[in-house]
């Protein structure tokens, strides 16, 4: 005998994701709630909802899931190619929302503003990324530009690969940022000789570095607040 697969729909009415979505708004649901409505049905063993715990657990959560391949997915019994393309295409949907504000001019006044407009796109990078941020007279943010990936060091993070790229946008100042993987915003020696570096050759040519931020997980050091800006 056939078994079917339970569906959302096959639950209690005040126990229904989307039912409850829709009377109480996105934010009253859990995080599994919210992949089961994705994902739509369970297996012939399990729910829907059974599944998509089991699907965050194996991922240890949204941080890991949000990285994840199509085969890293459909290796998980019950996640078939349709239900990992359906998820993929929801996180990627969330990073471009969450990118919108780039072509918005976001302007920036404090390293504070400075950290949030990069904070959640770099808190869980694996390696260090070096990012400049180019800023117009308003102090707007007119180019973002990934510089290098990898450990940071004086002699390959080079000032001309920055002003390069600040002189081609005709550029006012810049920020720079890089992330800590360890989640510990510290600054390092070469994190600090760097700053200096760029601050000299800025002042060279005429293009201010208004701060250099360490980016760690939720929590940030503003080298410009530690006076080496």
């Amino acid at each position: 005998m056939k078994t079917m697969s339970l569906m959302i729909r096959d639950f209690p009415e005040d126990e229904r994701p989307r039912e409850r979505l829709i009377s109480d708004g996105p934010e009253s649901l859990a995080n599994h709630e919210l992949l089961a409505i994705l994902l739509r049905t369970g297996t012939k063993d399990e729910s829907v909802l059974q599944l998509a715990n089991r699907l965050l657990n194996h991922f240890e959560g949204l941080r890991l899931l949000k990285d994840a391949t199509i085969e890293e997915m459909t290796s998980i019994k019950g996640i078939g190619t349709a239900k990992a393309v359906q998820i993929l295409a929801a996180i990627e949907l969330g990073r471009r929302i969450s990118r919108l504000q780039y072509n918005e001019r976001y302007v920036i006044r404090s390293p504070e503003d400075g950290a949030k407009y990069v904070m959640d796109d770099m808190r869980f990078l694996s390696q260090e990324h070096f990012v400049a941020l180019y800023l117009n007279t308003k102090n707007q943010v007119i180019h973002r530009k990934t510089v290098f990936i990898g450990s940071l060091n004086a002699s390959i993070v080079h000032p001309r690969e920055v002003f390069k790229e600040a002189i081609k946008r005709s550029a006012a100042s810049i920020i720079c940022a890089h992330n800590h993987p360890s989640g510990d915003p510290t600054p390092s020696r070469e994190d600090i000789e760097v700053t200096k570096r760029l601050v000299e050759c800025g002042r060279m040519i005429g293009i201010e570095l208004l701060d250099h931020l360490i980016i760690g997980d939720r929590k940030f050091v503003s080298l410009k607040e530690k006076g080496y800006v």
